[in-house]
């Protein structure tokens, strides 16, 4: 007898189904299909996100186990693996990259009142990339070095909600520069980036456009300095500069002036060089927006340890960048749901209660509503629960 809806079903409503079914006819993804649908294939491997299924016989076993409550999960038949190894391999990845980036522009739209701890009514994105290392022998596309297979995942990750608004899965060999070749850039927009990014034309393209960037500058920068700004050295600034390139290539691609300020760090005693357009902020606060840049890294460690994208389903380009845009698609959605429950616990938490309760059959904010002592009873200091978006 039915009493209601799983937790599973009640979590999938949250997604736009009429959008996904735009982007499966985009791609003629259900054409000439029999059995699993995209929109199957979809909740198959969110399922297998969601409850950290390690392998396609994993998640056909752990689907017949509950075979009474499956339709009402939204399968009509039984989940084979081979079905679904097939859907992984056959179907269109883009399906599910489109999908995600739906889900990121409505996640994004939900968290843009977020509060960054900085004084800026800016938008502040982190650019990085993760590598995923691969074996060669089984993913001989995926090229990264004579003997290492791997995949990159450049990440534009917008830091009000950490909520990443770019994503381009790559072989490992491309440079993490070329991923400033596929921004459209914002205006009024403050990217913040590593030295990895520091290319002097393309960093003026972004000047050009508006928008606004802070970087790490590198060691053996050729420069002259124009003029100097007063610093309070008891705060760690030791200097705050206007300086333009004297490199013949340099001065070429970055004409105009840039701002350096010194930093040294008053705990580990480290000192720092950044690099920005930015003429007009505090220093002190070019400095802050670069620390805020790990939260791009804490993204990755999270994602990698939280989501199933270390372990793939398939081995072909298609069934890998299918998988890591699903991963992508659940971290947003179960931030989505959140902020739309008004959930006062960490998206850790909230996967940890869904991983154990997704065949049950109650209210989805009963069972997402814990309280902060459930939160933080037995979970591994070492683990990383410090996302609270």
């Amino acid at each position: 007898m039915n009493t209601g809806k799983t937790l599973f079903a009640q979590l999938m409503d949250f997604l736009p189904w009429t959008t996904f079914a735009r982007y499966v006819a985009r791609y003629s993804g259900d054409k000439g299909v029999r059995k699993l649908t995209c929109a199957e294939q979809f909740r198959a491997m969110a399922f297998a996100q969601l409850t950290y299924r390690e392998s396609l016989r994993d998640i056909e076993a752990c689907l017949s186990a509950q075979e009474a409550k499956r339709y009402h999960m939204g399968f009509r038949e039984p989940i084979r693996r081979a079905t679904l190894a097939d859907a992984n391999e056959s179907r269109n990845w883009r399906i599910h990259a489109d999908f995600a980036q739906r889900l990121i522009a409505q996640a994004r739209a939900l968290y843009a009142s977020e509060d960054l701890g900085l004084d800026l009514s800016n938008t502040v994105y982190a650019l990085d990339s993760t590598t995923i290392d691969l074996c060669l022998s089984v993913f001989p596309w995926a090229h990264f070095r004579t003997t290492k297979a791997a995949v990159k995942m450049h990440t534009l990750l917008d830091l009000r909600g950490s909520i990443p608004s770019f994503i381009h899965v790559s072989d490992g060999k491309l440079h993490d520069v070329h991923a400033l070749d596929m921004l459209v850039p914002e205006a009024g927009a403050i990217y913040v980036m590593d030295r990895g990014y520091v290319d002097y034309a393309r960093l003026h393209a972004l000047h050009l456009s508006g928008a606004f960037f802070v970087t790490r500058a590198r060691s053996n920068m050729d420069f002259r300095r124009v003029y100097s700004a007063k610093t309070d050295r008891s705060t760690g600034l030791v200097c705050d500069q206007t300086i333009a390139l004297n490199g013949f290539y340099a001065k070429q691609d970055y004409p105009t002036h840039l701002r350096r300020v010194r930093f040294k760090d008053p705990v580990t005693g480290k000192t720092l060089v950044f690099l920005t357009n930015q003429m007009t902020l505090p220093a002190a606060t070019i400095c802050a927006l670069y620390k805020n840049r790990w939260q791009v890294e804490l993204f990755f460690k999270w994602i990698k340890q939280h989501l199933r994208i270390k372990r793939f389903f398939g081995t072909s380009e298609n069934a890998v960048k299918t998988q890591i845009w699903i991963a992508v698609s659940v971290y947003v959605l179960v931030a989505i749901v959140k902020k739309r429950l008004n959930l006062d616990v960490s998206l850790y938490t909230l996967l940890q209660v869904l991983s154990v309760s997704l065949f049950e059959k109650m209210p989805l904010q009963q069972a997402l509503a814990v309280g902060d002592s459930t939160s933080s009873e037995g979970v591994d200091t070492n683990q990383l629960n410090l996302f609270t978006i």
